[in-house]
């Protein structure tokens, strides 16, 4: 009873500032939002999934300040990649940054101005996924940023696009608490890429529900932003028709902590889900990447590839989780989570799970974690390669798998010139 009245003493203390717009076909789904959350309570670290992270700072009524981040020189993530993008400042849509919202087969809105509509395609999809998501694990910070989001961007794709949308999350406040909600409808036999960047704020509570129609495709690459102490929960919520294709990929470095969800639904027969991450931690720095993917459907194939880089004391987390319903038969399952430790004094702590109800399957798991292979040192250093260099090669080379689940070379290629750039700045 204690933890429970805990959990719901922090959901009152982070309420009490908060503002609840109802009305609209928004109004609707923020009230089922509400009850959901007031139901659960916020996380706490007794909850199964938050025992290797501590949501406190997530949960506090007002964020920690933190420091703007100057890349100096650096281009920002996707700058070379011809691309629609809509900015947001401090959590907020910027129209005078951002591109026109008008691409040929693609209907996008801010979602602070489609609210207030009485009917929207978005409200068979704002919320709906996020409430499919917490069964059988609770996620209150979802079910808050359902209930409370005010910003985010509706984006419904009719035909396949030749150029991605980009969304870009600029950080102008030291104190600046964003919550984004993003609905991504893809309709059958279409096609899109979301590009996601930037540190977006202080602290950062976002959604993006994604629903994948038969037929068509989705692809989805974010380079999380360097603010060193900012604090970030993520969570993707997907639905994937038959013979469709989901595939996300994410590149963190720095943050104090960050926690990225993704919650996917293999509907339909042939269909594919690839989620893959690439993170790289120095000192003061906290990952945590969870997943569950449930395969309701026969002949689909899944692939959860992780890859984290430590040093200095940091710390790196992957649940993850295969959840093969009955008459889901000839499921493909792949997961793999694995940590490069450059020191004694990071840490890395893995929790993988298969659950299968299927006969015919092909399900697998694994987790490992170690330094660099000095045989492999020992073998670049004898050819006449410095040290660092030698290093800095072995990491890539570590990190490969799960950048080659990108699709598009090009910005395959943008994260491989950024891990290289991280990675020079951290030698010594």
């Amino acid at each position: 009873m204690a933890v429970l009245q805990a959990k719901q003493d922090a959901l009152q203390a982070r309420l009490a500032g908060m503002h609840f717009a109802p009305g609209g076909w928004l109004g609707a789904a923020r009230s089922e939002a509400l009850a959901r959350l007031t139901a659960m309570g916020l996380p706490g670290k007794r909850d199964e999934y938050w025992r290797y992270s501590d949501p406190t700072g997530l949960n506090a009524a007002e964020p920690a300040p933190v420091s703007l981040f100057d890349p100096g020189d650096e281009p920002a993530p996707f700058s070379g990649v011809d691309r629609l993008k809509i900015v947001f400042v401090d959590g907020v849509f910027d129209a005078s940054q951002s591109d026109a919202l008008a691409l040929d087969g693609v209907q996008i809105e801010p979602l602070s101005s489609a609210g207030h509509a009485d009917i929207h395609w978005a409200s068979g999809l704002y919320g709906v996924l996020e409430a499919r998501g917490q069964s059988p694990v609770q996620r209150p910070l979802a079910a808050l940023n359902s209930a409370f989001a005010a910003q985010g961007v509706l984006i419904r794709v009719t035909q396949t696009q030749s150029k991605p949308i980009s969304l870009i999350y600029l950080q102008k406040s030291e104190t600046s608490d964003a919550m984004l909600h993003h609905c991504v409808k893809v309709e059958s036999g279409a096609e899109v890429t979301i590009l996601e960047n930037g540190a977006a704020a202080a602290r950062l509570n976002h959604v993006m529900e994604i629903e994948v129609a038969d037929g068509a495709r989705f692809h989805h690459i974010r380079a999380q932003g360097r603010a060193h102490k900012r604090q970030a929960v993520t969570q993707l919520f997907g639905r994937i028709g038959r013979n469709a294709a989901f595939k996300s990929f994410t590149l963190s470095a720095n943050g104090h902590l960050t926690r990225n969800e993704a919650i996917l639904e293999l509907l339909g027969a042939d269909s594919v889900a690839h989620v893959a991450g690439a993170a790289l931690g120095d000192g003061d720095f906290h990952h945590d990447d969870t997943v569950f993917i449930t395969h309701a459907a026969e002949r689909c194939e899944s692939r959860q590839v992780f890859k984290k880089v430590l040093k200095n004391g940091a710390v790196g987390v992957f649940q993850g989780k295969i959840l093969v319903k009955q008459g889901a038969q000839k499921t493909d399952g792949y997961q793999i989570s694995q940590a490069l430790m450059l020191d004694d004094d990071s840490q890395f702590l893995a929790k993988p799970e298969l659950e299968i109800y299927a006969d015919d399957v092909k399900c697998s798991h694994g987790s490992t974690s170690g330094a660099i292979d000095e045989t492999a040192l020992f073998y670049l250093r004898s050819r006449g390669v410095p040290l660092r260099q030698a290093q800095s090669l072995l990491v890539l080379a570590f990190l490969a798998e799960a950048i080659d689940e990108i699709a598009d070379a090009e910005i395959s290629e943008d994260i491989r010139a950024r891990l290289q750039s991280w990675l020079s700045r951290h030698e010594h």
